[in-house]
This record gives structure tokens, sequence and C-alpha cells, in this order.
């Protein structure tokens, strides 16, 4: 189920199908002093330390040494229902038609910047970028489509400012990043669990059990640009870009009980009487054969998208300030998911890359995606209620890059709009608190899922149809302390 494409991990794409404020699997939880204005503005807006990730060029307007850090907790959940599913015979699975997967998770950030001089600031940062998880009940209909999906980023970035005149900045952060993943399923052996009741004391229960699940991760650099300005009193821009980052997640594709064809020398291993197009027999104990464990060593490749953000921070009163942002996302680069063996003795690749499967050398799995590039548009309202208290609003708008065609029980995803509520309130000269909750609105997604080959053309009977509804809302807080 992975290819050598960008953002080849959407194995790794949904935070339970919802990344609280995201499009795709990237994450924008690196500030809670933006998202108060659903991130309207964000690197425009003269906020504080988090400026490290969200624009580096605007640390300059920054006075002396600051920390901030700060916790997202996500609360996502996805809703499914008449979830029906046949096996690569064509027989219907028996499974669990709705349910939920449902998310509670913290994401963390810590960033700190201080000036060199007049002209040079920096700053560094420890972020999550990218994130998701989902994990369907073991009973699921479409278990043989899905099971576990999980992918975390963890960045950590030194950025430089440089002050080019009173009016314009310019930036850079440089970021390692440590990925890793995991995906999972169940095994469909041909209907073979569909047929166990027809085939009586011989048939094995583990064989229904059967499991695959790879796991990678890998480290790789990315870059960060900024540019940050006020050509007119009052008038914040901001312009960023966030590089693509590219890995090659490596770890282990592992199968468990599988059904065995190939006796190789066993001689307890045997034909079933009258039914030779059925896995061998194990005479010791009167039931199909099957294989605890299959290992091997396996990579798919990753790219995380680039994108680039124009933001606007317009002064309209001195208590009143409207704030804007059009974020661009490449996710065309992420055509498909490619699980590729890189062992030097090979077992399951064996039979899965053969012609009646996936008819590609040494592929393990393979998930055809084709996303499209994607825009995010926000905008928010900050009010000076009082010196030491700050109100926030927000509405963004996230373009699904998914189309209807490719949405799958992994990624179930549809646009979706945000809205999002802040208080930013000073403590003291030197302590500020934000505060900041996010509720989604998002429409109803239907699937209808195949298996493909390399070549993209639908293998077997099997298929997944199923609709999902999904809902998310995020409360977050942030401290800031000027030394």
């Amino acid at each position: 189920m992975f290819r050598k494409t960008a953002a080849s991990l959407a194995v790794l794409s949904t935070l339970a199908s919802v990344s609280a404020h995201a499009e795709g699997y990237k994450l924008f939880e690196q500030s809670v002093s933006s998202m108060g204005n659903a991130y309207a503005g964000r690197g425009a807006q003269l906020t504080d330390a988090t400026l490290v990730y969200s624009n580096p060029a605007a640390l300059t307007a920054l006075d002396g040494a600051q920390l901030s850090g700060g916790l997202n907790l996500i609360n996502a959940k996805t809703n499914y229902r008449n979830a029906s599913a046949q096996s690569a015979n064509g027989q219907s699975v028996v499974g669990r038609p709705e349910g939920a997967n449902s998310l509670n998770e913290l994401v963390p950030f810590v960033f700190y910047a201080d000036k060199v001089s007049e002209q040079v600031s920096w700053g560094i940062g420890f972020y999550v970028p990218f994130g998701l998880s989902s994990d369907y009940d073991d009973d699921f209909a479409g278990r043989y489509f899905a099971d576990e999906t999980a992918v975390q980023v963890l960045s950590l970035q030194p950025a430089l400012a440089y002050k080019l005149n009173d009016n314009w900045s310019v930036g850079v952060g440089i970021s390692l990043n440590r990925a890793e993943g995991t995906l999972s399923k169940f095994k469909d052996h041909s209907g073979l669990c569909e047929a166990g009741p027809l085939l009586g004391a011989i048939f094995n229960d583990a064989i229904c059990q059967s499991h695959y699940e790879v796991e990678g991760d890998d480290i790789a650099f990315g870059y960060t640009l900024g540019i940050h300005g006020e050509p007119i009193d009052g008038t914040r821009l901001a312009f960023t870009w966030h590089s693509a980052v590219n890995y090659t997640l490596k770890g282990d594709s592992v199968i468990t009980n599988t059904p065995v064809t190939s006796a190789n020398g066993q001689p307890y291993l045997v034909p079933v009487p009258g039914m030779p197009q059925l896995p061998l027999l194990d005479a010791r104990t009167g039931k199909l054969a099957t294989n605890d464990v299959l290992i091997e060593k396996s990579q798919l490749d990753l790219t995380t998208p680039a994108s680039a953000a124009f933001s606007i921070d317009q002064q309209l009163t001195p208590a009143l300030s409207l704030q804007f942002s059009a974020a661009w996302t490449q996710w065309s680069k992420f055509e498909s998911i490619d699980i590729i063996s890189n062992d030097a003795n090979p077992s399951i690749s064996l039979n899965t890359q053969r012609e009646p499967n996936l008819n590609s050398p040494g592929y393990i799995g393979y998930i055809p995606e084709y996303w499209h590039n994607s825009w995010s548009f926000a905008l928010g309202a900050t009010y000076v209620y009082q010196p030491d208290l700050t109100l926030k609003t927000g509405i963004a708008y996230d373009e699904n890059p998914i189309g209807q065609s490719h949405k799958t029980a992994r990624i179930p995803t549809d646009d979706r709009v945000w809205l999002t509520v802040g208080a930013s309130w000073q403590l003291s000269d030197q302590l500020s608190l934000d505060l900041a909750y996010g509720y989604l609105f998002t429409g109803d997604v239907s699937v209808n899922e195949r298996e493909y080959n390399v070549q993209d053309v639908p293998l077997y009977n099997s298929g997944y149809q199923g609709q999902y509804s999904n809902k998310g809302q995020l409360l977050a807080i942030q401290a800031n302390y000027r030394f």
C-alpha cells in the first residue's frame, strides 16, 4: 500500500479522519495566539516567539528575549454507518456496520526568541507540523481495507531574521524533522475466512485474525523562508514558504496467520482431500496450516508537502484590527502509498509482487491516492477590550485535497469550516496567557473503495462502502514570558 511519491504517508492521514484545524494531515497547532483568529494574519501579526515557525522574518519586531509554550487538546470523532464490504471472491464480509473512531490528543510546542542586535534576531522551536491517528474496531466491516493509521512528525527549528530597513525584514529557518508511521489492516485471503463455516472441522480460526502491519521512521531536513513588512503604518504583510521534506521510512512489514500453500519438504503438510484449491492441511492438527508470523524489511517514501502562505494584519482603530490569510499546499505530489521490500531474503513480497496481485517487483502494498493541490482561507478580528485583555475570533475554510473517487476508509474527509474564539491576558509585565477554542463544521462523506495493482487496475471482487460524518473541537492554552 505504498509508493515513491510525495506524501506517501497518508499512511497516515486523519486524526480519526479529522485533524483539528488542518487540511490533509498538516497541523496548524503551533500558536494559540494565532488560533484565536483561526490563524488569519498568522506571520503578519506581531505576537510572540511562535513566529519562529509561522514567519521567522517577524522576529526582528519582537522586543528582547521571549519564551512561548503551549498545549493543544484535540478532540476529534468520525462516525461511520451503513458500512459493508466484499471479500476478494465477492462474498459479503460479516462485521460491524456502524461505529466511531474517537481521538483525544495533546499537541505541544515551545519557542524561544531573542535579539542579537537591532538588525539581527534569532529563535528556536520544537513543534508538531504533521500528525494523525485513527484505529477501527477489530470487527469493523471494512477491516480488510483499514485498521490502524498513524503518523507523527516532530520538528526542531532554529531560525534567523535580518532587518533590511525600518519597513521590511527577511528570515530563514532550518528544521530537523523526525517522521514515524504505522499502517495496518486485516488480511483477506480470497474469502477464506468467510468460507470457514462451510469447511467444518478442518477450518483454522486463526485465518480470520490474519493481520498486516508496517512501521517505519526517518530523519530529514527542511527549511522555512519568510518576509515581513509594514509598508504603510498599521498595515503588516507576511509571506512564508515551508519546504517539502523527503523521508524514506524504513522498518518491518509483519503479517500473521497466513495460510500455507507450499509444503517446502514438510511431510505433515498435505493437500486437503478433494479440495486442492485450498491451502495445505496440517496433518498433526487436522486443520488448515498457517504461518504464525512473516517479517520482511520494507520501506515507503514520504514527502510532507511544500506550502506557501500570504497574510495581512490591518489596524483599523487603536483597538480593532482585521486579519486575513490565504495558504496553498502542494498535495498533488501525493499520488499513491507504496510499501516496497528492501529485504535480502523476502517472504511476504514473494506473493504480493506477482502478476495476479500488485504486479510490480518488490511490492508489498499499494494504494492509489492522487490528491490535488489545496487552498485554505481565514478571516479574523482582534479587539483590545482592556489594556490587559485582548479578544479574538475567526473563521477558516480548508479545501479537502481528496477527490470523491479516491476517498477511503483511512481518509474519509471533506471540505471543512472552522470557527474560533480566543483571548490574551497580560498578567504582568513579563507574563501573558493565551486561550483559544475552535469547532469544526464539515459535510458527510461517502466512500466506495476498491483494491488496485500498481498499474491502477482493480483487483479481485473486493470492495468497501460506507458513509461518514466528522466533527472536531480544539481547546488550547499558551504562556508567554518576556525576560
